[in-house]
């Protein structure tokens, strides 16, 4: 049976965090996800996740932190207990513009991913939708990162591969073994929840998430993580998403 982890982003308007631990705890949830936003203040994040009963074995920290704070950056996923080190995204002024630029970004996270597994800690891209998408000169930026950072894993977020207008089923299938996390989240029905930018509770949306699910097992992934990017209601959404992940 999986562990199931909850990204606290998804928690992020509904203060305060002690709450947010326990009702996640109580939902039957045993880890959690980190963001940068919540390692300014690490002590209290540290208490309230022992108080929780809760782990945290992955956490996002900006590219910003990775290549400037490093030392800062080990610090915080030390004291909170990781294991893998996630970089989340890349502003829209830093991306590169074609192949080439994407391999020589591909070429940094590769010295950050040496020096993580220095520190003890795997490195893994998130991605979004821009990855996914093809550039002027047709390499995809996704395809490129891996490439270029052959010691980087990757933690899928596969309802934003399938918003780049992506297969996530071939992305899976071809860099399976490079998956080390996925986010699990869903795709409303065109209209609907225009209130949470179009995105569903997992298991309530179009994505056939059995199908999915199933290529997910075949690959090393043990870290599934519930996330929604802006939920109207905090404790519905965590608890239908458990609920679906259940049944998977």
């Amino acid at each position: 049976m999986a562990d199931w982890s909850f990204q606290l982003y998804s928690a992020r308007n509904f203060p305060p965090l002690a709450q947010t631990l326990q009702l996640l705890a109580k939902t039957g949830y045993s880890q959690v996800e980190g963001y940068g936003g919540l390692y300014p203040q690490l002590d209290e994040l540290q208490q309230a996740l022992q108080a929780s009963g809760l782990t945290m074995p992955t956490g996002h920290f900006g590219w910003d932190m990775l290549k400037h704070h490093f030392a800062d950056a080990v610090h915080i996923a030390r004291t909170l207990g990781m294991h893998t080190v996630i970089c989340p995204y890349l502003l829209p002024d830093a991306r590169p513009t074609d192949s080439e630029g994407w391999l020589a970004f591909a070429a940094e996270l590769e010295q950050v991913a040496q020096q993580l597994k220095q520190e003890g800690f795997g490195f893994a891209w998130h991605n979004h939708d821009f990855e996914l998408k093809a550039l002027p000169d047709g390499g995809i930026p996704m395809a490129l990162l891996l490439e270029g950072a052959p010691g980087m894993q990757w933690e899928v977020d596969v309802a934003w591969v399938v918003r780049g207008g992506a297969n996530p089923l071939h992305w899976i299938s071809e860099y399976g073994a490079r998956i080390c996390a996925a986010h699990l989240k869903d795709i409303a029905a065109v209209g609907e929840c225009r209130d949470e930018d179009g995105w569903a509770d997992l298991g309530h949306g179009v994505m056939d998430w059995s199908t999915i699910w199933r290529a997910l097992q075949a690959t090393p992934a043990r870290v599934f993580v519930m996330e929604h990017d802006n939920p109207s209601d905090l404790a519905r959404f965590a608890a239908r998403s458990l609920s679906t992940a259940h049944a998977l």
